[in-house]
Protein backbone atom coordinates (compact mmCIF):
# COMPACT_ATOMS: atom_id res chain seq x y z
CA UNK A 1 0.00 0.00 0.00
CA UNK A 2 1.44 3.36 -1.05
CA UNK A 3 1.22 6.45 1.10
CA UNK A 4 0.66 9.84 -0.50
CA UNK A 5 3.12 12.41 0.81
CA UNK A 6 1.37 15.74 1.48
CA UNK A 7 2.51 18.66 -0.65
CA UNK A 8 4.07 21.27 1.64
CA UNK A 9 5.47 24.76 1.30
CA UNK A 10 7.22 27.35 3.43
CA UNK A 11 5.29 30.56 4.05
CA UNK A 12 5.76 33.56 6.31
CA UNK A 13 2.20 34.87 6.52
CA UNK A 14 -1.41 34.32 5.55
CA UNK A 15 -3.11 37.69 5.39
CA UNK A 16 -6.90 37.76 5.41
CA UNK A 17 -9.07 40.63 4.16
CA UNK A 18 -6.41 41.91 1.80
CA UNK A 19 -7.62 44.49 -0.73
CA UNK A 20 -4.35 45.29 -2.53
CA UNK A 21 -3.38 41.94 -4.03
CA UNK A 22 -6.04 41.57 -6.70
CA UNK A 23 -9.76 42.24 -7.09
CA UNK A 24 -12.22 42.17 -4.19
CA UNK A 25 -11.57 40.89 -0.69
CA UNK A 26 -8.77 38.34 -0.74
CA UNK A 27 -6.59 36.13 1.37
CA UNK A 28 -2.90 36.36 0.45
CA UNK A 29 -0.58 33.45 1.10
CA UNK A 30 2.96 34.81 1.35
CA UNK A 31 5.48 32.24 0.16
CA UNK A 32 9.01 32.35 1.56
CA UNK A 33 12.03 32.44 -0.73
CA UNK A 34 12.88 34.76 -3.62
CA UNK A 35 15.65 34.74 -6.27
CA UNK A 36 15.82 38.56 -6.28
CA UNK A 37 17.30 40.85 -3.66
CA UNK A 38 15.56 44.13 -4.45
CA UNK A 39 17.14 46.87 -2.37
CA UNK A 40 13.70 48.39 -1.66
CA UNK A 41 12.09 45.09 -0.61
CA UNK A 42 9.59 45.71 2.17
CA UNK A 43 9.52 42.03 3.18
CA UNK A 44 13.15 41.03 3.80
CA UNK A 45 11.89 38.06 5.79
CA UNK A 46 10.56 36.69 2.49
CA UNK A 47 13.89 36.44 0.72
CA UNK A 48 15.47 33.31 2.22
CA UNK A 49 13.57 30.03 2.12
CA UNK A 50 14.36 28.61 5.61
CA UNK A 51 12.62 29.99 8.72
CA UNK A 52 14.61 32.83 10.32
CA UNK A 53 14.84 34.20 13.84
CA UNK A 54 13.87 37.84 14.20
CA UNK A 55 13.86 40.17 17.21
CA UNK A 56 11.92 43.28 18.20
CA UNK A 57 13.92 45.04 20.88
CA UNK A 58 11.06 47.35 21.86
CA UNK A 59 9.13 44.34 23.20
CA UNK A 60 11.98 42.94 25.28
CA UNK A 61 11.50 43.06 29.07
CA UNK A 62 15.03 41.88 29.91
CA UNK A 63 13.87 38.71 31.68
CA UNK A 64 16.84 36.76 30.18
CA UNK A 65 14.79 33.57 29.77
CA UNK A 66 15.94 33.42 26.16
CA UNK A 67 19.62 33.47 27.06
CA UNK A 68 19.09 30.71 29.62
CA UNK A 69 17.17 28.57 27.12
CA UNK A 70 19.74 28.85 24.32
CA UNK A 71 22.10 25.87 24.34
CA UNK A 72 24.29 27.46 21.67
CA UNK A 73 24.87 30.70 23.61
CA UNK A 74 23.65 32.56 20.53
CA UNK A 75 21.42 35.07 22.37
CA UNK A 76 22.73 38.04 24.30
CA UNK A 77 21.14 41.06 25.95
CA UNK A 78 22.40 44.56 26.57
CA UNK A 79 20.69 47.60 27.99
CA UNK A 80 20.94 51.33 27.46
CA UNK A 81 18.91 54.51 27.31
CA UNK A 82 16.71 53.02 24.59
CA UNK A 83 15.93 49.92 26.66
CA UNK A 84 17.05 46.35 26.10
CA UNK A 85 18.76 45.22 22.93
CA UNK A 86 18.73 41.63 21.75
CA UNK A 87 21.90 40.37 20.12
CA UNK A 88 21.77 37.23 17.97
CA UNK A 89 24.96 35.48 16.98
CA UNK A 90 23.71 34.00 13.71
CA UNK A 91 26.87 31.93 13.29
CA UNK A 92 25.84 29.99 16.41
CA UNK A 93 22.04 30.02 16.09
CA UNK A 94 20.57 26.79 14.68
CA UNK A 95 16.95 27.98 14.69
CA UNK A 96 15.92 25.42 17.29
CA UNK A 97 13.16 27.71 18.61
CA UNK A 98 13.86 27.31 22.32
CA UNK A 99 14.27 31.06 22.79
CA UNK A 100 10.95 31.87 21.11
CA UNK A 101 9.19 29.24 23.23
CA UNK A 102 10.04 31.10 26.43
CA UNK A 103 9.62 34.66 25.13
CA UNK A 104 6.20 35.72 26.43
CA UNK A 105 6.18 39.24 24.92
CA UNK A 106 7.24 37.83 21.51
CA UNK A 107 10.32 39.97 21.27
CA UNK A 108 11.82 36.89 19.59
CA UNK A 109 9.87 35.20 16.81
CA UNK A 110 10.38 33.09 13.73
CA UNK A 111 9.64 34.30 10.25
CA UNK A 112 8.51 31.29 8.27
CA UNK A 113 6.76 28.00 8.80
CA UNK A 114 6.19 24.78 6.92
CA UNK A 115 2.58 24.23 5.92
CA UNK A 116 0.75 21.64 3.85
CA UNK A 117 -1.60 22.47 1.00
CA UNK A 118 -4.44 21.04 3.08
CA UNK A 119 -3.61 23.35 5.99
CA UNK A 120 -3.28 26.40 3.77
CA UNK A 121 -6.52 25.61 1.97
CA UNK A 122 -8.39 25.13 5.24
CA UNK A 123 -7.28 28.63 6.21
CA UNK A 124 -8.13 30.42 2.96
CA UNK A 125 -11.50 28.72 2.44
CA UNK A 126 -12.82 30.25 5.68
CA UNK A 127 -13.66 33.47 3.85
CA UNK A 128 -15.41 31.90 0.87
CA UNK A 129 -18.54 34.00 1.42
CA UNK A 130 -16.48 37.20 1.34
CA UNK A 131 -14.84 36.14 -1.92
CA UNK A 132 -18.20 35.45 -3.49
CA UNK A 133 -19.80 38.70 -2.33
CA UNK A 134 -16.85 40.91 -3.34
CA UNK A 135 -15.62 39.06 -6.45
CA UNK A 136 -12.44 38.39 -4.49
CA UNK A 137 -10.34 35.30 -3.99
CA UNK A 138 -6.91 33.97 -3.06
CA UNK A 139 -3.53 35.45 -3.99
CA UNK A 140 -0.11 33.82 -3.80
CA UNK A 141 2.56 36.42 -3.07
CA UNK A 142 5.94 36.42 -1.51
CA UNK A 143 8.76 36.14 -1.69
CA UNK A 144 8.37 34.48 -5.04
CA UNK A 145 5.49 31.99 -5.41
CA UNK A 146 7.07 30.38 -8.47
CA UNK A 147 9.97 29.25 -6.28
CA UNK A 148 7.44 26.81 -4.78
CA UNK A 149 5.46 26.14 -7.93
CA UNK A 150 4.11 22.74 -6.92
CA UNK A 151 2.73 24.04 -3.63
CA UNK A 152 1.09 27.09 -5.25
CA UNK A 153 -0.35 25.12 -8.18
CA UNK A 154 -1.88 22.55 -5.82
CA UNK A 155 -3.33 25.27 -3.61
CA UNK A 156 -4.81 27.11 -6.60
CA UNK A 157 -6.25 23.85 -7.92
CA UNK A 158 -8.03 23.31 -4.61
CA UNK A 159 -9.33 26.88 -4.78
CA UNK A 160 -10.73 26.32 -8.26
CA UNK A 161 -12.64 23.28 -7.01
CA UNK A 162 -14.72 25.75 -4.96
CA UNK A 163 -14.80 28.39 -7.69
CA UNK A 164 -12.36 30.68 -5.86
CA UNK A 165 -10.57 33.22 -8.07
CA UNK A 166 -6.77 32.91 -8.00
CA UNK A 167 -4.10 35.57 -8.46
CA UNK A 168 -0.36 35.08 -8.87
CA UNK A 169 1.80 38.00 -7.69
CA UNK A 170 5.22 37.29 -9.19
CA UNK A 171 8.56 38.83 -10.08
CA UNK A 172 8.71 36.45 -13.01
CA UNK A 173 12.16 35.04 -12.30
CA UNK A 174 11.55 31.32 -12.82
CA UNK A 175 11.68 28.56 -15.40
CA UNK A 176 8.95 28.40 -18.04
CA UNK A 177 8.04 24.97 -16.64
CA UNK A 178 7.41 26.40 -13.16
CA UNK A 179 5.50 29.32 -14.65
CA UNK A 180 3.25 27.11 -16.78
CA UNK A 181 2.59 24.78 -13.87
CA UNK A 182 1.07 27.64 -11.87
CA UNK A 183 -0.52 29.47 -14.82
CA UNK A 184 -2.69 26.41 -15.47
CA UNK A 185 -4.52 27.23 -12.22
CA UNK A 186 -4.25 31.05 -12.33
CA UNK A 187 -6.95 33.59 -13.23
CA UNK A 188 -4.90 36.79 -12.91
CA UNK A 189 -1.18 37.56 -12.88
CA UNK A 190 0.23 40.62 -11.13
CA UNK A 191 3.61 40.91 -12.84
CA UNK A 192 6.40 42.97 -11.34
CA UNK A 193 8.55 45.01 -13.73
CA UNK A 194 11.30 47.26 -12.45
CA UNK A 195 14.18 48.23 -14.72
CA UNK A 196 14.80 47.66 -18.43
CA UNK A 197 18.57 48.19 -18.41
CA UNK A 198 20.02 44.78 -17.58
CA UNK A 199 23.02 46.13 -15.67
CA UNK A 200 20.89 48.46 -13.57
CA UNK A 201 18.47 45.60 -12.94
CA UNK A 202 21.26 43.48 -11.58
CA UNK A 203 22.63 46.39 -9.54
CA UNK A 204 19.35 46.86 -7.70
CA UNK A 205 17.93 43.29 -7.65
CA UNK A 206 21.01 41.00 -7.89
CA UNK A 207 19.71 39.40 -11.11
CA UNK A 208 19.64 40.30 -14.79
CA UNK A 209 16.21 40.88 -16.35
CA UNK A 210 16.18 38.63 -19.43
CA UNK A 211 14.25 35.83 -17.71
CA UNK A 212 11.67 38.29 -16.39
CA UNK A 213 11.11 39.88 -19.80
CA UNK A 214 10.90 36.46 -21.45
CA UNK A 215 8.29 35.24 -18.98
CA UNK A 216 6.20 38.37 -19.40
CA UNK A 217 5.99 37.52 -23.09
CA UNK A 218 5.24 33.88 -22.28
CA UNK A 219 2.27 34.90 -20.12
CA UNK A 220 1.02 37.14 -22.92
CA UNK A 221 0.70 34.04 -25.12
CA UNK A 222 -1.12 31.98 -22.47
CA UNK A 223 -4.34 34.01 -22.45
CA UNK A 224 -4.19 34.66 -18.73
CA UNK A 225 -5.13 38.18 -17.68
CA UNK A 226 -2.08 40.17 -16.62
CA UNK A 227 -1.47 43.51 -14.90
CA UNK A 228 2.06 44.94 -14.82
CA UNK A 229 3.06 46.37 -11.46
CA UNK A 230 5.89 48.86 -11.42
CA UNK A 231 7.40 50.24 -8.20
CA UNK A 232 8.07 53.97 -8.54
CA UNK A 233 11.42 54.63 -6.85
CA UNK A 234 12.90 58.09 -7.42
CA UNK A 235 16.55 57.92 -8.36
CA UNK A 236 16.34 54.21 -9.14
CA UNK A 237 13.80 53.54 -11.90
CA UNK A 238 11.84 56.77 -12.29
CA UNK A 239 13.71 58.23 -15.26
CA UNK A 240 11.81 59.00 -18.47
CA UNK A 241 14.14 56.63 -20.29
CA UNK A 242 13.34 53.68 -18.07
CA UNK A 243 9.62 54.39 -17.86
CA UNK A 244 9.40 54.75 -21.64
CA UNK A 245 11.13 51.40 -22.12
CA UNK A 246 8.79 49.79 -19.58
CA UNK A 247 5.73 51.34 -21.26
CA UNK A 248 6.83 49.98 -24.65
CA UNK A 249 7.30 46.51 -23.17
CA UNK A 250 3.88 46.54 -21.50
CA UNK A 251 2.25 47.80 -24.69
CA UNK A 252 3.86 44.96 -26.66
CA UNK A 253 2.24 42.39 -24.35
CA UNK A 254 -1.24 43.12 -25.70
CA UNK A 255 -4.17 45.50 -25.56
CA UNK A 256 -5.55 44.08 -22.32
CA UNK A 257 -2.39 44.51 -20.22
CA UNK A 258 -2.58 47.54 -17.92
CA UNK A 259 0.09 49.00 -15.65
CA UNK A 260 -0.21 49.91 -11.98
CA UNK A 261 2.39 52.15 -10.37
CA UNK A 262 3.33 51.39 -6.76
CA UNK A 263 4.82 54.39 -4.91
CA UNK A 264 7.99 53.55 -3.01
CA UNK A 265 7.71 53.39 0.79
CA UNK A 266 9.95 52.43 3.69
CA UNK A 267 7.47 50.52 5.85
CA UNK A 268 9.70 47.44 6.03
CA UNK A 269 12.81 49.02 7.52
CA UNK A 270 12.10 47.71 11.04
CA UNK A 271 12.17 44.16 9.73
CA UNK A 272 15.70 44.65 8.41
CA UNK A 273 16.78 45.55 11.93
CA UNK A 274 14.91 42.52 13.28
CA UNK A 275 16.95 40.30 10.97
CA UNK A 276 20.24 42.17 11.58
CA UNK A 277 20.45 43.35 7.98
CA UNK A 278 21.29 46.79 6.62
CA UNK A 279 18.74 48.79 4.63
CA UNK A 280 20.63 50.51 1.82
CA UNK A 281 18.10 52.97 0.36
CA UNK A 282 18.00 55.24 3.39
CA UNK A 283 18.19 58.42 1.31
CA UNK A 284 15.36 57.55 -1.09
CA UNK A 285 12.00 59.22 -0.55
CA UNK A 286 8.53 58.46 -1.86
CA UNK A 287 7.63 59.94 -5.25
CA UNK A 288 5.68 63.18 -5.30
CA UNK A 289 2.17 63.44 -6.66
CA UNK A 290 3.61 65.35 -9.62
CA UNK A 291 6.11 62.59 -10.38
CA UNK A 292 3.38 59.96 -10.26
CA UNK A 293 1.04 61.97 -12.47
CA UNK A 294 3.81 62.50 -15.00
CA UNK A 295 4.58 58.75 -15.07
CA UNK A 296 0.91 57.85 -15.54
CA UNK A 297 0.65 60.23 -18.48
CA UNK A 298 3.80 58.77 -20.03
CA UNK A 299 2.32 55.27 -19.99
CA UNK A 300 -0.97 56.51 -21.38
CA UNK A 301 0.81 58.27 -24.25
CA UNK A 302 2.22 54.88 -25.21
CA UNK A 303 -1.23 53.32 -25.27
CA UNK A 304 -1.09 51.66 -21.84
CA UNK A 305 -3.94 52.00 -19.36
CA UNK A 306 -2.17 53.15 -16.20
CA UNK A 307 -3.09 54.10 -12.64
CA UNK A 308 -1.40 54.62 -9.27
CA UNK A 309 -2.02 51.79 -6.81
CA UNK A 310 -2.12 53.07 -3.24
Amino acid sequence: MTTTVPVTGTIFNIQRFSIQDGPGIRTTVFVKGCPLRCLWCSNPESQRRPPELGHRDSLCTGCEKCTAACDKEAIGLSSGDAGFQIEVDRSRCDNCGKCTDVCAPRALRFYGQAISVDEAFDEVRRDLDFYINSAGGVTAGGGEPLSQARFVAELFSRCHELGIHTTLDTCGYASVAALDRVLAETDLVLYDLKLMDRQEHRRYTAQYNEVIIRNARVIATRRVRMIARIPMIPGVNGSDENLTALAKLVRSLGDGVAANLLPYHRFGIAKYKALDRAYRLTEVRSPSAEQLEKAVELFRRHGVDCAVEQ
